[in-house]
């Protein structure tokens, strides 16, 4: 039976450290439970360790389904020390008070990102009992402690043995559980939303967001703002080959970088084509300056480059295939702030970190098609708005409404421009030529001057224009003609659909409408 001296309950899925900590726990006097496999572990080291059901009187019961449920375990969590009738009863129902709780839960997230795992499996990794021990323990902090994460243990012991007042350090260890078991309760919840062949047909019914804390940033988009960055996922981040530490900016960009690698399903047969083509991009202040594609990935990284060589300057480069040392030499000739590639031929990275503070980054191949699939959500009137894409929508449709045809080249500068300008802030312009982006005109407030700027930084002839919105009268279509465009493509939908295809067949262009339309804002 217990003892009544104060104790502490451990309940571990990572033991890391946890030798240490009931050691020094039971050197100061306290008792030490523990479920089955943590007392397992504590026992093969010497650590002098009691099983819990010696405070329940009960084993684990249906596997280990139950383990902590029981009334003297939570009362010797939750009971108020200050108060009389609660000490009583603590007495009379030999409830030992158990001031430090060390749980860290069942490894659900890690469990469900691996491939394969079936519901069942999933199930069995969802912690009832460790949940409601972090609750209870975070609820009494007054008095108890509650540990969530090896990382903790050594500042608490520390803190223990200096004999400092352990009030605030409680108080910050009980936020850092609620923030566990909110972050936890979330991941089951997508998880059970998403899980299956089928994709969930409405929006969350509440969207919570509780992202693990990745790391506090030096500053916001300016010096005068803080800024931390949070993720649920630390999987996907892409890894750090060299570099600076990546500021907030940075991390947008990047983003919206990757984004522009993932490759639309475009509305006609002949777009897929542009799928078999390597993809560079270049990014500054996440909006596209040159995209490119070519058969060879040194070649695709200098047409995207020289796209717009100044808007380039101090930009982010990104490929969809590994960099070699053709790519690298053109990359070292430009100052960029991020280089980031599925891999990187060892020649070629020993050149890129020879710029100190270039960041150069690799990425999981699926990620821009994770990042494109997610629901992507914003602030707004204290609040938040959340979209995705909608499986139930119908597949975008494109159709030649001019005498004229795209030519075969037009076909695949089209499919290239449309497939870049659904990243570009509205109103968004991209004219394309050859498989190269010539120029991008991005926020403009109203598509006429969109089209005329993309049309000044172009300065081609031949090439295909895209627009993000349907032209709602013949100028904006007039406009891309007299900049050197023969091919176009823009939603349908505008009330006056028809002056504009009068005016695509009276200036022999080719125009093709999409069934969708891709509103940036």
């Amino acid at each position: 039976m217990p003892d009544g001296h104060p104790a502490a309950l451990l309940s571990l899925s990572d033991k890391t450290g946890a030798e240490a900590l009931a050691r020094a726990l039971s050197e100061r006097g306290m008792a030490i439970y523990a479920t089955g496999g943590t007392r397992a572990h504590l026992e093969e080291r010497g650590v002098p360790v009691r099983d819990a059901g010696v405070i329940t009187g009960f084993p684990e019961l249906f596997g280990g389904r139950v383990k902590t449920l029981h009334p003297k375990i939570f009362g010797g969590i939750l009971y108020d020390r200050r108060d009389a009738e609660h000490a009583r009863q603590a007495e009379i129902y030999a409830i030992p008070p158990i001031d430090v709780v060390a749980v860290n839960l069942y490894p659900f997230e890690d469990t469900v990102g691996r491939s394969g795992v079936t519901l069942s499996d999933a199930i069995e990794q969802i912690d009832i009992g460790g949940v409601s021990l972090l609750r209870a323990a975070a609820k009494n902090f007054a008095h108890v402690s509650i540990l969530t994460s090896p990382s903790q243990y050594e500042s608490f012991l520390s803190a223990l043995a200096a004999g400092e007042d352990l009030a605030a350090l409680r108080r910050r260890l009980a936020i850092v559980a609620y923030e566990r078991t909110a972050e936890y309760d979330v991941a089951i919840a997508h998880y059970l939303a998403t899980a299956g062949e089928v994709p969930p047909s409405e929006l969350p019914g509440a969207l919570a967001l509780t992202l693990p804390l990745v790391k506090r940033l030096r500053y916001g988009t300016n010096p005068q703002e803080r800024a931390a960055f949070y993720l649920d996922r630390r999987d996907r981040l892409p890894e750090q080959l060299h570099g600076k530490t990546l500021s907030y900016n940075n991390l947008l960009d990047l983003d919206a970088t990757l984004r522009l690698l993932s490759r639309a399903a475009l509305g006609a047969d002949f777009g897929s084509e542009h799928e078999r083509y390597v993809r560079a991009v270049v990014v500054k202040h996440t909006i596209p300056c040159g995209v490119a594609q070519r058969s060879r990935v040194d070649l695709a990284i200098a047409e995207a480059l020289a796209a717009d060589s100044i808007s380039a300057y101090g930009g982010i480069v990104a490929t969809d295939s590994r960099i070699d040392l053709a790519a690298a030499e053109s990359l070292s000739k430009f100052f960029l702030e991020i280089v980031a590639a599925p891999g990187f031929d060892d020649d070629a990275l020993a050149l890129l970190t020879k710029k100190k503070n270039l960041r150069v980054m690799r990425f999981q191949e699926d990620l821009p098609h994770v990042l494109a699939a997610e629901l992507r959500v914003r602030s707004a009137l204290s609040g938040v708005l959340a979209e995705d894409n909608d499986p139930a929508a119908p597949p975008e449709r494109w159709r030649v409404v001019s005498k004229r045809q795209p030519e075969p080249q037009q076909w695949h500068d089209i499919a290239l421009a449309w497939d870049v300008v659904r990243h570009v802030k509205s109103n968004g312009i991209v004219i394309a030529k050859n498989g190269t982006t010539r120029g991008i005109c991005a926020g403009q407030t109203n598509r006429v001057s969109a089209v005329r700027i993309a049309a000044i930084r172009a300065e081609v002839t031949g090439a295909a224009c895209a627009s993000d919105g349907s032209f709602p009268f013949p100028d904006g279509l007039e406009a891309a003609v007299e900049g050197g465009c023969t091919a176009i493509i823009a939603p349908g939908g505008s009330i006056r659909d028809e002056l504009v295809i009068e005016a695509a067949d009276r200036l022999d262009v080719a125009l093709v409408f999409s069934s969708y339309r891709y509103f940036t804002h």
